[in-house]
């Protein structure tokens, strides 16, 4: 067995003192397993997948990413960070810059990339989110489902090992959700190691190697698709896919 990409021992995290939001997480993710994370709002599904980039940190237990273990320690979060991209419910793309200027403004920064280098790995991920021709525009003059393809080419420019998705289709009406979801199924399609928060069952089933229920805090529930969605074990699980897949 090849080491975990990511590995969760007994992880737990509060807000303040007394909101308990991550419970004795314990999780392992291989290299290039696609996990969808789903559960009601508040479950802290969101929060654990900002803990692997440190955007939120834990108190107890240990985090390890890609052999880097996550502490105060500035220098393992940057190396961290290179290695993971994160794409927000918000697209979080700068208004006043154009798609292109938004896509190498990390490369040039943070990696030290010559200016040329980034403009072709930008439009290299851009061709690959299928919107090239929207270089030159800025965000506000697109919809809202080719900015989110824009702030998933940019998490890609910083050539990832790890993509974090945060409920990446909840901002979008939806006609364009299939759009986004077909270009996150496109990446995961090329092996990309992926955890998804979201609530979009049909695309679990279709591109998930594993499916994972949380609740208060814990995970309750993970197994493949299949049997996530046609053999739920605990009650909790049966309830919430009874209430968002209406039966």
């Amino acid at each position: 067995m090849t080491e975990p990409i990511i590995t969760f021992e007994k992880v737990n995290k509060w807000y303040g003192d007394n909101f308990h939001v991550l419970r004795d997480i314990d999780l392992s993710v291989a290299r290039g397993e696609r996990i969808v994370i789903c559960g009601p709002s508040g479950s802290g599904k969101s929060t654990l997948i900002r803990c692997i980039n440190r955007l939120e940190e834990h108190q107890q237990g240990t985090l390890r990413v890609d052999g880097i273990e996550l502490t105060d320690d500035i220098k393992a979060i940057e190396r961290v960070r290179k290695e993971v991209g994160m794409v927000f419910q918000q697209f979080n793309l700068f208004p006043h810059l154009t798609v292109i200027e938004n896509l190498t403004l990390a490369p040039m920064w943070v990696s030290k990339m010559p200016k040329k280098d980034a403009e072709e790995r930008a439009m290299q991920q851009l061709t690959r989110v299928k919107i090239a021709e929207q270089a030159q525009k800025y965000p506000l003059q697109l919809s809202g489902g080719q900015q989110q393809r824009v702030a998933i080419a940019r998490a890609l420019c910083l050539t990832p090992k790890i993509m974090l998705f945060d409920e990446p289709t909840s901002a979008l009406d939806p006609e364009m959700i299939k759009e986004v979801l077909d270009v996150i199924t496109e990446l995961a399609d090329q092996g990309m190691t992926m955890l998804c928060v979201t609530h979009e069952m049909g695309f679990a089933k279709a591109v998930a190697d594993r499916v994972i229920f949380m609740d208060q805090g814990q995970i309750v529930e993970e197994n493949t698709p299949h049997e996530f969605f046609e053999h739920p074990k605990s009650d909790r699980t049966k309830d919430f896919l009874s209430k968002i897949l209406g039966h």
